[in-house]
């Protein structure tokens, strides 16, 4: 792209990585957030090979490893606490090349925000947008970037309307973080599945830990959230001691309910010199454990699209083209392992131990490491 001047809507993982990104190789950027402080929003997040890759490429490689965690596997038990199965977590980074960290989304978002700054990057805070706010920078800027979220994207909506909407996949999570003061997570993401009842505890150092506890039911606004809260304490009661351990010692404050929705993958992700990027073109589930990764690697590989010289048009159809078919699978993997534990059966839960450690690695690093 000829020209130098971006807009970018919203201040999340993809939205500060292509500003930090894009300024590096000389683009005037502009970053405006709804929001009056950069969102934490999302207890933590697991940065698979594939994300690593990209924050090294970034620089923040090295910054990040030091505050988050490595976890060595992935150990899944059933809601009696009988082991169904393990990842080596270790093996699918030797075979990627990069680590898995494993960090709190407010430590993520401190060290992305502190980069761009470092850069003399600013974001504009309290900046809602508008569909008419969005055709306004169309004229005052050579390109526009929606990364402005699954739910309310603002940008999305400029081009399909209310066409797309997010798609509730029926079942709420509720993270938190603990400070445990004797883990007994033995450095391992623990996933502890029942019918219709999920509780994940991913550890990062030093008794640290962020969770989710999700189980299927329907969406209902009106009710408290303290009677959510209760619900799951009730529920996960009788469920092994490490969630006793994590339900005993979480910070109130970092709670939080989620209607779990996603998206259908789309037919397209741009008219004329607006696009859309992260979770505002292809939000997956949590369970596909991918979204702020595919966010990570939009941004790169739209930094690096740009660097073209050819039309707008075809550099932002090209990104499409490079992008789609990755983005969908995280989404459609999501969707099935949600099905399987979220779905109503009283089917077995699947084994991880069925699960390559070859194959995650070739999957996430899926046109990485050609470049």
């Amino acid at each position: 792209m000829n020209n130098k001047r971006i807009a970018i809507v919203g201040a999340g993982v993809a939205g500060i990585a292509l500003a930090i990104l894009a300024t590096k190789k000389g683009y005037q950027v502009s970053l405006y957030e709804r929001d009056n402080k950069v969102s934490s929003i999302g207890a933590g997040v697991t940065l698979w090979p594939n994300a690593m890759f990209v924050l090294q490429q970034m620089g923040l490689d090295k910054e990040i490893i030091h505050v988050g965690g490595l976890p060595s596997g992935m150990h899944q038990y059933d809601q009696s606490g009988v082991p169904q199965g393990s990842v080596d977590i270790e093996a699918v980074n030797e075979l990627s090349g990069f680590p898995s960290v494993t960090i709190l989304r407010r430590d993520l978002m401190n060290i992305l925000a502190s980069a761009l700054e470092s850069l003399g990057g600013a974001i504009h805070f309290n900046s809602s947008m508008t569909v008419q706010d969005i055709d306004a920078l169309k004229q005052e800027f050579d390109l526009v970037v929606g990364a402005d979220g699954r739910m309310n994207s603002v940008v999305r909506q400029t081009f399909y309307s209310d066409k797309v909407s997010p798609i509730y996949q029926g079942f709420i999570n509720i993270i938190g973080i603990s400070q445990l003061e004797q883990s007994g997570l033995d450095n391992a993401i623990c996933d502890f599945r029942g019918s219709g009842e999920r509780f994940g505890i991913v550890p990062i150092k030093s008794g640290l830990c962020y969770w989710a506890g999700g189980w299927r039911t329907k969406i209902d606004k009106s009710r408290p959230l303290s009677a959510w809260y209760d619900e799951m304490e009730q529920r996960f009661q009788h469920w092994p001691e490490p969630v006793h351990h994590v339900l005993k010692s979480y910070e109130k404050s970092s709670r939080k309910l989620i209607f779990v929705h996603d998206l259908d993958p789309l037919p397209y992700w741009h008219q004329d010199n607006v696009l859309i990027i992260g979770d505002a073109a292809h939000a997956p589930l949590p369970t596909s454990g991918q979204g702020a990764c595919q966010a990570l690697e939009d941004a790169w590989y739209l930094s690096r699209r740009l660097a073209e010289t050819d039309e707008l048009e075809n550099v932002l159809t090209g990104f499409y083209k490079q992008r789609i078919a990755k983005t969908s699978a995280a989404q459609i993997a999501g969707r099935q392992l949600a099905q399987t534990i979220f779905g109503g059966g009283c089917e077995p839960q699947p084994s991880m131990s069925g699960i390559s450690p070859k194959k995650l690695s070739e999957f996430w690093m899926q046109g990485l490491m050609s470049k």
